[in-house]
């Protein structure tokens, strides 16, 4: 692993940030991000992400590796489900293992975002496609994992039909946000982007430091129950992340050259969703305990991702 990249990524002011977070639950700080302050945060870097993310759209021609892109990213997002449930069901309840499965198939729009700008970073550019990628990664896991709770488990008439989540996952806070600041950011002129260039781009990086800070907080609280849960998730949730991002960086070269898309991808393969996933589970596996895989992606996958996940995909993406 490049050694220099490595460190650029942990000497970084939003990383440094979240680790503030973390260290001021140790101390019992009352340092706290105000709820809305943090949901119009989340908000305002998801808006960010998919109108610059229109914009690159905008500026490129309808491929066929786009088409690629598209197809490869939900194919992982159906995959990793199955495996991972595989290994979660020997040791965890058919309910927990089809929970943990989805948030693992699924994605985190916030590494995503934490993404961009270790990019940002290494002067890396990607593809405005990827944004697209990402939101439609999100839904095709989580009805993977239902699909296995009911395959596996006890038939339960009050569950929710699949097109209904569906339709849950496509009309989620984040997934609507960040689709609709994509087409509306594709659909604006150059003039019309650059009115509001200083708010989709100049104040970004601060926003995230910000909101990464509110995420080491909720990561720190989290910490303990964790813990406790013992050592088979703490397992999982560092090394499948590790192993499914590791994978994705080599065979991404099949798909594209661009070594920015191709972090991203590997990215999106390693994150575990804790919006949409647990918001799906509660309406469809009420079973299921957030309090195994909340923790799991928020206070563990996350953390890893940001630290050293994306320095060690991309040093095999480089070579």
């Amino acid at each position: 692993m490049n050694l220099n990249l490595l460190i650029d990524n942990l000497t970084s002011p939003a990383l440094l940030f979240f680790i503030l977070g973390i260290v001021a639950v140790r101390l019992k700080s009352d340092l706290e991000i105000p709820q809305n302050s943090s949901k119009f945060i989340s908000l305002y870097l998801l808006f960010s992400i998919g109108f610059n993310g229109g914009r690159e759209l905008a500026h490129s021609h309808f491929t066929l590796e786009i088409v690629w892109a598209i197809l490869f990213g939900v194919l992982t997002s159906l995959l990793i489900p199955f495996y991972s449930f595989i290994i979660l069901k020997r040791k965890l309840s058919i309910e927990n293992a089809g929970a943990i499965a989805a948030a693992y198939g699924s994605i985190s729009a916030v590494t995503f975002v934490t993404a961009v700008s270790f990019l940002e970073i290494q002067n890396v550019p990607f593809s405005g496609h990827m944004v697209a990628v990402m939101a439609l990664m999100e839904a095709p896991a989580i009805i993977v994992g239902v699909v296995l709770i009911r395959l596996y488990g006890k038939k339960d008439s009050s569950s929710p039909r699949i097109g209904s989540l569906v339709s849950h996952s496509f009309t989620n806070g984040s997934v609507m946000m960040i689709l609709g600041s994509l087409i509306i950011g594709l659909l604006a002129s150059e003039k019309q982007a650059q009115g509001i260039a200083p708010f989709t781009t100049d104040i970004f990086k601060g926003f995230l430091a910000i909101f990464l800070l509110d995420m080491g907080i909720v990561s720190g609280r989290k910490l303990n129950d964790f813990i406790k849960s013992g050592w088979f998730t703490s397992l999982f949730a560092i090394l499948v992340p590790l192993i499914n991002g590791c994978f994705i960086a080599w065979i991404s070269g099949l798909v594209t050259a661009e070594t920015g898309d191709r972090l991203m991808f590997s990215i999106l393969a390693a994150s575990a969703s804790y919006i949409a996933v647990p918001a799906a589970m509660k309406m469809a596996v009420p079973k299921a305990n957030p309090g195994l895989y909340l923790p799991m992606a928020l206070a563990v996958t996350f953390p890893f991702n940001i630290t050293f996940g994306m320095p060690i995909y991309m040093s095999i993406i480089l070579g």
